[in-house]
């Protein structure tokens, strides 16, 4: 969601549309704080419509149960009457729609080859708004940056606290170049595997990922990274979600090349990462200058620790932030700004 845009006007002028007729007026009539706070509204065939939000679900006034009129409808209204050409979608699981909102989508699987070609018999829609939450990195940035460099970050998260968040927003500080921290704006590649991190709709980012920044939609992260560095010189690439053999390969051969990461991993932490053979050996090998963990020990999007590839922590429980100087002599850059609050997500800094 843009800067300056009410969540309750967007689901009104942009969600509303793609749903059938029978769920509108219900979701009008909502009050206007609770469509500021609604995440995703889950569409379930011959269940009640439920709204997610950020203190939990709720269920949709004024709609008993989803007919099959009604998933057939938004399905028309979601597929512009037409689901053969959204296909390539539907194998995907999801359709994007502008303004980067996301809809999921499951239901019966159609093979070809041992991998799914399509669905049909929809059973389940999840319409998730998007809510690009521009400073959310603010208060990380200033430790990911040395000397005017940015450098290689891998940011850990469980589901849920805020990594893509983090990570969007990183994304276009480094793209625009941050003037207090001394930080040019980088050519920054975007490999987006799930159309998370840009939103794009018919190839144009609908979330503001910098005048810098060129973004691959779709592709699989190993063969989008080698694509990038062939295609685009990028100076920074970023993905979401990396873990198997191939995604350590070709972010190696990104290092190698001479071009920072920033990347995310599933994880409760570090020692849950070190559980994981490929991941264990991403540490290991210190691909990456910073490590970044999220968690919810004060809410969703709690900066629990940030260290270096070596251990060493800059922030954590037991760190003094203000005035400390890092055991490497350098001194920290600036310390948090507090507290970033947003309708999915809150940054918090534990100190």
């Amino acid at each position: 969601m843009g800067p300056g845009k009410a969540a309750a006007t967007v689901l009104e002028s942009e969600i509303l549309p793609y749903l059938a007729f029978v769920l509108r007026e219900p979701l009008r009539r909502l009050p206007a704080e609770l469509k500021e706070n609604v995440i995703e509204i889950r569409l379930r065939l011959g269940r009640e419509v439920m709204l997610v939000t950020a203190d939990g679900d709720l269920v949709l006034p004024g709609v008993s149960r989803l007919d099959q009129a009604a998933m057939e409808q938004t399905l028309l209204f979601l597929t512009q009457s037409s689901l053969y050409a959204r296909e390539e979608e539907l194998r995907q699981g999801f359709i994007t729609l502008p303004g980067g909102h996301r809809v999921g989508i499951v239901g019966k699987a159609l093979l070809e080859q041992g991998r799914i070609r399509t669905l049909k018999h929809i059973s389940g829609l999840n319409v998730r708004l998007a809510r690009q939450v521009q400073g959310a990195a603010d208060a990380v940035l200033p430790y990911l940056v040395e000397k005017g460099t940015f450098l290689s970050t891998l940011i850990v998260s469980p589901p849920g606290a805020g990594k893509t968040t983090l990570l969007r927003d990183l994304v276009r500080q480094i793209s625009t170049g941050v003037p207090a921290l001394g930080l040019k704006g980088y050519k920054v590649g975007v490999v987006d595997e799930r159309s998370e991190l840009a939103a794009s709709f018919q190839g144009e980012p609908q979330n503001d990922v910098g005048p810098r920044t060129d973004v691959l939609d779709g592709a699989g992260k190993a063969e989008g990274i080698t694509l990038l560095l062939r295609s685009m010189s990028p100076q920074v690439i970023a993905t979401d979600e990396v873990g198997s053999a191939a995604d350590i390969a070709a972010l190696e051969q990104a290092l190698v090349s001479g071009v920072r990461l920033i990347a995310t991993a599933h994880g409760e932490g570090l020692a849950d990462l070190k559980q994981r053979p490929y991941l264990q050996e991403l540490i290991e090998r210190q691909l990456f200058a910073r490590i970044v963990c999220l968690g919810f020990s004060r809410g969703p999007g709690t900066v629990e620790e940030i260290r270096t590839a070596r251990g060493l922590k800059l922030l954590g429980p037991r760190s003094s932030v203000e005035g400390r100087e890092a055991a490497d002599g350098r001194a920290l850059v600036g310390s948090p700004a507090g507290t970033i609050c947003h309708g999915e997500h809150r940054l918090h800094h534990r100190a």
